[in-house]
């Protein structure tokens, strides 16, 4: 059984409901929806399908509704050719009109927001479609026209994203379209909203106060996860993890706001950095990118994903190659493969300190349940959670043992769906705390997860009527 758990994008290729049961009997963990793209009613439908085979194979799928952000977009006529050292003009959308009159001999494009080419400046680049397009701004033509010059010989197709590393945007976190499509996803219950292009932790008390303005109820509220690829988010790194639920290792934008070169280092901080704040980290982008035409990843792919496992990341994740390649399932197969191989190995023995005031009674018990387990080498932490708290310090030690998890939220059973390490059961409705371990211990052996005469540490968490901690000790399977 895998500890780092797979989130896989759904798009054209996975909608289905069989191919959603394949890929999450193959391993899926979190589902993620790419607001970018896509009507509610098929957003909708997705969801309806996900959270009817959660419950029908009884395997917790959490739900990523990923914003899209203010995001810059292309716009453009007709797809435009330019050779290396041609020229363009860039103005605002809004002026489209009227540059379609003119008798400009120069190709034009347009940017999607409001007053972005006033803010231009020469020698500042302009980089399309993850960079495979590359301008640079060699002139002012006004207040909302720039002339560009092409990098390297490139084609510019309409609606393609933008990337402006040299320009001060000073963009809300939330466009009038996310504000829309957070709406959507608040009404649908999802678990997880991905906020794109963070730059600051203001951004997150921003998003979350416009959350409770729609839901109101606090515990509704779905959890954040906070996207980084930006520079200024790299800049403001400590601080974001203070008051996010979750981050992504988002390495596509990243990897043109920073130096490549520099993205391997960068994606280890961001690692590093979640674990310290105990903060539940994903890696994305391109992890498996030739698993989208290929029913097989490149070598390199492998060593990537192998990589990230090694550094302990959360989870890691899929795009493209689940939500459009030719072979979906198999992609979530191997990146499962490739997890339980790794986390076979040596190289992935890392324990983790828990940063905590180890004088309060909270830590003292959690670190007393790791080291429990560890001395008398049990075979799985089984623990009662509501609120899914308790459980996620308890991961945080990157345990050998399996950590089963015994809760009656279903909010918090979809939600652990995404932290390292941890098998939620759900119990529902259920008020006899102390009998949720004995029906843990039954359905865990019927899984296989346990089998009789299997040591395990049991450890009761804080609930709505249990203000206490308590470690029950070890128990034995019968």
């Amino acid at each position: 059984m895998k500890n780092t758990k797979i989130v896989a994008t759904i798009g054209p290729a996975s909608e289905e409901k069989e191919t959603l049961r394949s890929m999450i009997e193959a391993g899926m963990n979190v589902a993620r929806l790419n607001f970018s793209h896509g009507e509610y009613a098929w957003f909708e439908m997705v969801i309806n399908r996900l959270r009817e085979l959660s419950e029908e194979l009884r395997i917790p799928v959490a739900i990523l509704a990923d914003m899209q952000g203010p995001r810059i977009r292309i716009e453009v006529d007709k797809e435009i050719a330019l050779k290396k050292g041609e020229r363009i003009h860039v103005s605002d959308i809004a002026y489209r009109e009227v540059f379609s009159k003119s008798k400009a001999k120069q190709p034009i494009c347009y940017l999607d927001v409001a007053k972005m080419a006033d803010r231009l400046r020469v020698g500042d680049a302009i980089l399309i479609e993850d960079g495979i397009v590359a301008l640079q701004v060699v002139a002012k033509h006004g207040a909302h026209a720039v002339e560009a010059a092409a990098m390297t010989d490139c084609r510019i197709k309409n609606r393609k994203g933008v990337i402006l590393p040299d320009t001060p945007l000073d963009l809300p976190i939330l466009s009038e379209k996310d504000l829309r499509d957070l709406a959507f996803v608040l009404g649908q219950e999802v678990d997880y909203v991905g906020l794109s292009f963070v730059g600051s932790a203001d951004d997150i008390r921003t998003a979350r106060d416009e959350m409770r303005k729609v839901v109101g109820d606090e515990a509704r509220l779905p959890q954040i996860v906070a996207k980084i690829e930006r520079k200024e988010a790299i800049k403001h790194l400590k601080s974001i993890l203070k008051v996010t639920d979750a981050v992504m290792v988002a390495r596509g934008d990243l990897g043109i706001e920073m130096p490549e070169s520099e993205v391997a280092i960068l994606q280890k901080t961001i690692i590093r950095e979640s674990l310290g704040a105990m903060k539940p980290v994903i890696v994305a982008t391109q992890m498996m990118k030739s698993m989208v035409d290929n029913a097989r990843p490149t070598r390199a792919e492998v060593s990537d994903v192998s990589n990230a496992v090694i550094d302990h990341a959360d989870a890691v994740m899929l795009s493209e190659e689940s939500a459009m390649g030719k072979y979906p399932v198999e992609a979530i197969a191997m990146m499962a493969e490739i997890i339980e191989k790794t986390e076979e190995s040596p190289f992935d023995d890392v324990y983790q300190e828990l940063d905590l005031n180890m004088k309060t009674e909270y830590a003292a018990v959690i670190r007393s349940v790791y080291q429990l387990a560890k001395s008398f080498g049990a075979r799985a932490i089984l623990l009662l959670s509501m609120s899914g708290h308790t459980a996620r310090l308890i991961s945080h030690f990157r345990p050998e043992t399996e950590i089963l998890v015994a809760t009656n939220s279903k909010k918090t059973w979809y939600a652990l769906a995404l932290v390292w390490g941890i098998q939620p059961f759900n119990f529902e409705g259920d008020a006899d705390h102390d009998g949720y371990i004995d029906r843990m211990m039954k359905e865990a052996k019927a899984a296989g997860k346990l089998a009789a005469g299997d040591e395990t540490a049991v450890f009761l968490g804080r609930t709505a009527d249990r203000r206490t901690l308590d470690l029950v000790g070890i128990r034995r399977v019968r």
